[in-house]
């Protein structure tokens, strides 16, 4: 039986309705031979690591079985994720990283976020005074900004962690020599940047091998970054941000690898050795709200995620969402997310450039001035114009409005814990599905094309964007890595990819988890929406083809359909002690969940 969490039950006690999930989970094939199956959910003991690849899921075990700490199990599956998700991660991208450390019971993160040149201008992306088209700006060096992947992965392990990062490398490096499988996800990601991927020489020759796509079921292989990986093991992350490798990346942005022949403009980028060895993972104070008498710790500006979860959750904190019928639910989660990003849009940038007003946005009196404009019987008009959280005036509906600007749709997302009870949500990098599409050559590794993740031009000239770009800059993002805290002690983890798509995933996940009370795994796998402050809603095939889309309808609502909206993974600690890891069941493929110790074996 599975009963909502209300306001004044504990979340411990509502957990023990899902001890038992795990034994039943569907399970898939077996990406390579001795892997276990590639399952959504599992629980036991010692520690537990989710992720979109079993490969990637099982470095992280690895090195828990090896005594490693959560966040050693991170960098070890992310750098996993690096060979297996190239074209959403790797060292050639950035990210947020959310840790809960069990020995000073406090949540700690890093902007590990790639920054803009420091010749960037507000103009960046401006040519003959109109912006840049998109997808010009992706496929170029223009768009790639400083990577901060591999700095992340060293002040993470040189604060918290408890390996090297030679050896936490290793399964990535074997990985990478020894090839792994290929899928329906990875041939058809492929298949969507076939065309630009050709008109770059060292980009189609490791992902389009003869010039054709890769075959479902062949084994792929990445030998120059088995030998990257090895490089950065030994010599350490200085080698991308000072040595031989920071000289290949420079290039590269500067003089684009394109196929002369191919008729591509790739315009070049500015980034320069200097922007390399200025850069910085920063250690920052999390986000906090209270809700349902938890605590919710998310990753601060420059990312929006942290501050756009923790408004909407304020704003649904007086509606008991546990008790609402599902149309009245969905209703109020997405004029919830619509206020959020009307607000964001205003107001979030990087911190060390807008005054960004973290603890208003956060505050309960802004929510609750804000909260006051839904109503049960009709819908918000989109774009809404954005509150003022530094003086808050209740179901103010003045002001301008500005619509969201566009943002790219990949990313991944990796929860581990451990058996101290440390947990780390981690979602990295390297924007757009391909990123720049750029391949540093003999290096094995695409870089990023983070910085369209700037406006190009204020999305309305009369309101101010704080998301321009500018020297040295980091521009905004929607990824929020979550952790929920009971009484100082974690219970639930979570995160996802998607772009701007993330901010609601996450949002979704965590009331259908902690309102709803649907088993963790079942939270992930919910049909979902996405309301960003646009005219229409978008939602997954199962809304769309549901009853509740005309019952929402009727209300005012407009639709607009997205075949896939995220790809989340969390942990979750029950309460006779076990961890349960899950993922999606059918997004991007199914996700891969495993414990150290499954249900029924020894501790």
């Amino acid at each position: 039986m599975r009963r909502p969490v209300g306001r004044n039950v504990s979340v411990l006690a509502v957990l023990a309705v899902v001890a038992s999930v795990g034994a039943a989970a569907p399970a898939g094939s077996s990406p390579r031979p001795g892997l276990p199956a590639k399952t959504p959910v599992a629980a036991g003991y010692g520690g537990a690591v989710a992720s979109v690849d079993a490969d990637a899921t099982a470095a992280g075990i690895e090195v828990l079985r090896k005594g490693g700490n959560a966040v050693d199990a991170a960098v070890a599956t992310a750098a996993a994720l690096g060979v297996t998700e190239p074209y959403s991660a790797g060292i050639g991208g950035g990210g947020y990283f959310v840790l809960y450390d069990a020995k000073s019971r406090t949540v700690q993160t890093i902007d590990g976020r790639e920054t803009a040149p420091r010749s960037a201008d507000s103009s960046l992306f401006l040519e003959d005074g109109k912006p840049l088209a998109f997808n010009d700006a992706v496929t170029s060096g223009l768009g790639v900004g400083t990577p901060g992947t591999p700095a992340t992965w060293d002040k993470a392990l040189d604060t918290w962690g408890t390996k090297s990062l030679g050896a936490l490398l290793k399964p990535a490096e074997r990985l990478a020599r020894d090839g792994f499988v290929v899928d329906g996800t990875f041939r058809s990601q492929t298949e969507g940047n076939q065309e630009r991927f050709a008109d770059f020489p060292d980009t189609a020759k490791l992902f389009l091998p003869g010039g054709e796509l890769p075959v479902v079921g062949s084994v792929f292989k990445n030998p120059d970054l088995a030998r990257t990986y090895e490089k950065l093991g030994r010599e350490g992350v200085e080698e991308l941000y000072r040595g031989d490798l920071a000289d290949d990346i420079v290039r590269t942005v500067r003089k684009p690898p394109v196929d002369p022949a191919s008729g591509r403009v790739a315009r070049a980028g500015d980034l320069t050795a200097k922007d390399l060895k200025a850069y910085r993972a920063l250690r920052q104070a999390p986000t906090r709200v209270g809700y349902r008498g938890l605590d919710v710790y998310g990753i601060a500006p420059s990312s929006s995620g942290g501050t756009s979860v923790g408004e909407a959750l304020n704003i649904l904190e007086s509606t008991d969402l546990s008790k609402a019928s599902r149309a009245q639910y969905l209703h109020r989660f997405v004029e919830a997310s619509r206020i959020a990003f009307a607000d964001r849009g205003r107001w979030v940038g990087d911190p060390a450039f807008e005054d960004v007003p973290t603890a208003g946005l956060l505050s309960q009196r802004f929510a609750d001035s804000r909260a006051c404009l839904v109503r049960d019987d009709a819908v918000l008009t989109s774009p809404l114009a954005p509150g003022d959280p530094t003086s808050p005036t209740p179901c103010a509906t003045g002001g301008t409005a500005a619509p969201t600007t566009f943002e790219g749709e990949n990313t991944t997302h990796l929860t581990t814990a451990d058996k101290w009870g440390n947990v780390v949500a981690y979602t990295l990098t390297i924007e757009s599905t391909g990123g720049s599409g750029i391949t540093v050559p003999g290096r094995g590794f695409l870089l990023n094309n983070e910085l369209t993740d700037f406006s190009f031009a204020p999305a309305n000239p009369a309101v101010h964007d704080p998301n321009l770009p500018g020297p040295g800059k980091r521009p905004r993002s929607s990824i929020s890595p979550t952790i929920v805290l009971d009484h100082g002690k974690p219970v639930l983890a979570l995160g996802s990819p998607g772009g701007a798509t993330i901010i609601t995933t996450v949002l979704q996940t965590l009331t259908g988890r902690l309102d709803r009370g649907l088993p963790l795994v079942d939270a992930i796998a919910a049909p979902r929406a996405s309301q960003r402050n646009a005219a229409a809603t978008e939602i997954e095939p199962a809304l769309w083809d549901s009853p509740l889309r005309a019952q929402l309808e009727s209300l005012g609502h407009v639709f607009k359909l997205n075949p896939e909206i995220g790809a989340a993974t969390g942990v979750e600690r029950l309460p006779d002690g076990r961890w349960l890891a899950a993922a999606e069941t059918v997004r991007r493929g199914g996700g891969s969940a495993m414990v150290v110790t499954p249900s029924g074996g020894r501790r």
